[in-house]
């Protein structure tokens, strides 16, 4: 029996990947930006109620992974990273499920046969594999995901 995966490219943007027991791949992003008049923790609130939405959608989740990124591009972009992943973890840990955190190289590695592939190679890769995938970051879930399915036995 195969269990449901979901699979995270956390960010403002946050790209993701859900294959549930019957072998199904939904995926799609989600923007955290925040919203005129919101409290710096809105964010963070709205992803812990998305994730809850995921977790009712697909009924019960098994597993998460997330890429785990350890440089960013500026503090505002590992501020966000860090309270988003802060965010999953706790809320992994209530739910009692299991999470793993995976090197981008690693996913880029499995996806392209590139540990450094740029985004537009990401891309390349996940449409022919067939999915109609518009943004980098959902991109990255997908690449992620086929990871854990191909390398966990998710």
């Amino acid at each position: 029996m195969k269990t449901t995966t979901l699979a995270l490219d956390l960010g403002t943007t946050t790209g993701w990947a859900l294959r549930a027991r019957d072998g199904q791949i939904a995926h799609g992003f989600v923007s955290f930006k925040p919203q005129r008049f919101e409290g710096g923790g809105m964010r963070y609130l709205r992803f812990k109620r998305w994730l809850s939405e995921i977790q009712g959608a697909a009924s019960e989740i098994h597993s998460v992974y997330f890429e785990e990124v350890r440089r960013h591009s500026g503090v505002d972009a590992a501020h966000v990273y860090g309270g988003l992943m802060a965010t999953l973890t706790t809320w992994c840990e209530h739910h009692n499920v299991p999470y793993q955190g995976i090197p981008v190289g690693t996913i880029k590695k499995h996806a392209t046969g590139k540990g450094n592939a740029g985004k537009a190679e990401v891309i390349a890769a996940m449409r022919a594999k067939g999915h109609p995938v518009t943004d980098d970051n959902e991109a990255d879930a997908l690449a992620l995901l086929g990871w854990a399915i191909d390398t966990q036995e998710a």
